[in-house]
């Protein structure tokens, strides 16, 4: 089971590497490094943010009011799962039915999942159900692991308290606050059952191997009594099979259940590769870095008020030093001595806007707006001499461009209540 863990995270460890960058660029870490010829930061314009922070508001728009009334606060988890899908392709979240501390009784749970603690596999279908072992590793406290696998034998809690301090990520600084590595494990197996039709009773039922004898001695009876037999027929069915397993691959606790309890997105999975919205930008806000360090150049080593004054022309009495401070004073006067054919002392000032990158980094904001599809409408910003109608018809357009990431995310709620539904019925 161990191996099987290691393949499903290796198959996503380039999405996890990918993951990394595009947070980076997404949070405005998007240079570290300083221009080998000036020693200067390199400059970074964040645009990716601002794309990010306007959709994930118009979700929020679209979302109505909280319900006070729910402890799971969806309306802020769906936001945050939002912001992930958007930056890393990838939307997750774990549904459970537990009680938790500081509540008198087992409530659904929803909690969101980071991509770096989930791995699944194998991932080629968007809707997720061709996935045959999922999982994630949990940071959990021992007192919590504790609280989860117990089920309030002291001698197991002695156990299981014994076996996470033995692990060697799991050191306290204080005592009590031992946070240990915990991995949930969910494997997809196939098992025979047999449905058994009982028309004495009228009843429909389904029966493992082992309950087959019992079977086939209420047969005996209905055919001493001269009744019909239970009729049986062969069926495979699905089921998942929960591991919670310490990083030394002891099993802390087991669970059997007809589904695993994550629900999943990854955005777009064409032929199994994740490509998000910010990952289509990211060339675009290089480039953008690119031209502003250009201009940055440009500006500061362009000359600005440089004064040329002949060597041969200073005034009698006068040196350089002087001539430096009356040039900084303004309303300094400096005396030269003119001679035939010189032009005397004059300032040189260069314009920098000629060029062409300003027009350039103009062009290339504007191919900004059109690759992400979130327009100046979408960011409330509405041009002067605008209709509302127009307004309204460019915001519903841009919305039109990115409806796919929007729809492929409803869908991803979809599912997921779709779990709490079957949590809270069963």
């Amino acid at each position: 089971m161990i191996q099987q863990v290691i393949k499903a995270r290796n198959s996503l460890s380039d999405f996890r590497k990918n993951r990394e960058q595009l947070k980076r660029f997404t949070f405005g870490r998007q240079s570290d490094e300083t221009d080998p010829k000036t020693g200067r930061p390199v400059l970074t314009n964040n645009l990716i943010n601002q794309l990010v922070k306007t959709l994930v508001g118009h979700f929020r728009e679209t979302m109505g009011q909280a319900n006070p009334a729910d402890h799971n606060r969806l309306n802020e988890l769906d936001a945050r799962t939002l912001e992930e899908f958007l930056i890393s392709g990838a939307a997750i979240q774990r549904i459970s039915h537990e009680r938790r501390p500081g509540f008198d009784r087992a409530m659904t749970w929803v909690d969101n999942v980071s991509p770096a603690d989930f791995f699944a596999y194998p991932l080629r279908d968007p809707r997720g159900i061709d996935v045959e072992i999922v999982g994630m590793t949990h940071h959990w406290s021992v007192a919590e692991a504790i609280g989860r696998f117990a089920d309030g034998d002291r001698q197991k809690a002695r156990q299981i308290r014994q076996t996470l301090l033995a692990m060697p990520e799991c050191i306290a600084d204080s005592p009590g606050f031992e946070r240990c590595s915990i991995i949930e494990i969910w494997n997809r197996q196939i098992v025979e059952l047999y449905r058994c039709h009982d028309r004495n009773e009228a009843k429909i039922f389904l029966v493992t191997e082992a309950q087959l004898p019992e079977i086939a001695q209420k047969n005996r009876e209905y055919k001493r009594k001269n009744q019909p037999k239970i009729q049986i027929k062969m069926e495979l069915h699905t089921r998942w099979v929960g591991h919670f397993l310490s990083s030394s691959g002891m099993e802390l606790h087991r669970i059997v259940a007809d589904n695993h309890p994550f629900a999943l997105k990854f955005y777009p999975l064409l032929d199994g590769e994740i490509h998000s919205f910010v990952a289509g930008l990211i060339d675009q806000q290089i480039f953008v870095n690119r031209l502003i360090n250009l201009i940055d150049n440009i500006m500061s080593t362009s000359a600005k008020g440089v004064l040329l004054f002949p060597q041969d022309e200073i005034a009698y009495g006068m040196d350089w030093d002087d001539i430096a401070e009356r040039w900084g004073r303004f309303d300094g006067i400096i005396p030269y001595l003119p001679r035939p054919g010189s032009p005397g002392p004059h300032q040189v000032v260069s314009n920098p806007s000629n060029c062409g990158a300003y027009e350039l980094l103009n062009i290339q904001m504007k191919f900004f707006d059109r690759i992400s599809g979130v327009s100046n409408a979408l960011r409330g910003n509405a041009e002067g001499g605008n209709s509302a109608q127009l307004y309204d018809a460019q915001t519903r357009n841009s919305l039109a461009a990115i409806s796919d990431i929007f729809n492929s995310f409803r869908d991803f709620l979809l599912a997921r209540n779709n779990i709490i539904e079957k949590k809270e019925t069963t």
